[in-house]
């Protein structure tokens, strides 16, 4: 049995590569923005949005591949006023995002699923808040100026493991959960499984 990670993340096949986790990767082929609509529509939070969009990944590739563990992993960004950031869509959208959370504490909502068979066998979603410093909009241009477009994947327009923590005065919360995986609940689960030694 092996496992497939339903996303194309290069931060989360990292994540997963550098912990030793033997792993096939493939976009899952799901149509995010329709799924994202259709739950925000529903209903508006955060944690199980995440966690939704998560098994819907990995249910679809785990019908492909039924013999295998399939983790689909989704993550949301909020605010206490409810508003919630998807991926920037050009610089000037970065920008806006940014300027919106600066001085302010924001959520990333982490959910990770395993499907086995098609069906989900595991789940875990995880919360980590970060705090925004009040910076200037002049370093704010010299961060785009740095990190457009490598930003454009990353939801809230920031990478933690870049420039992007020049961003922040305070964070509570898994480093991993931060980068889109919480992990170590992860590792738990396929030590259980056999996929990793005990």
């Amino acid at each position: 049995m092996k496992l497939v990670l339903a996303s194309q993340s290069a931060a989360r096949r990292a994540m997963l590569s550098a912990a030793g986790v033997p792993h096939d990767a493939m976009a899952p082929g799901v149509d995010e923005d329709a799924a994202k609509a259709a739950l925000k529509a529903d209903s508006n939070d955060a944690r199980r949005m995440a966690d939704a969009l998560a098994e819907l990944k990995a249910i679809k590739l785990s019908r492909r591949f039924p013999q295998d563990l399939v983790l689909g992993c989704d993550q949301t960004l909020s605010c206490d006023d409810g508003t919630m950031f998807d991926k920037p869509v050009n610089r000037a959208d970065a920008a806006d995002q940014l300027r919106a959370l600066r001085g302010a504490t924001h959520r990333l909502t982490s959910a990770a699923v395993i499907c086995h068979g098609g069906a989900p066998v595991w789940r875990h979603v995880d919360v980590a808040k970060l705090t925004m410093r009040a910076f200037s909009d002049a370093w704010l241009e010299t961060y785009l100026d740095a990190e457009w477009p490598a930003i454009a994947g990353c939801v809230g327009g920031y990478r933690l493991e870049g420039l992007g923590a020049q961003l922040f005065s305070r964070i509570d919360g898994s480093h991993f959960t931060i980068l889109g995986l919480p992990l170590l609940p992860l590792l738990d689960y396929l030590r259980v499984r056999g996929v990793l030694g005990s």
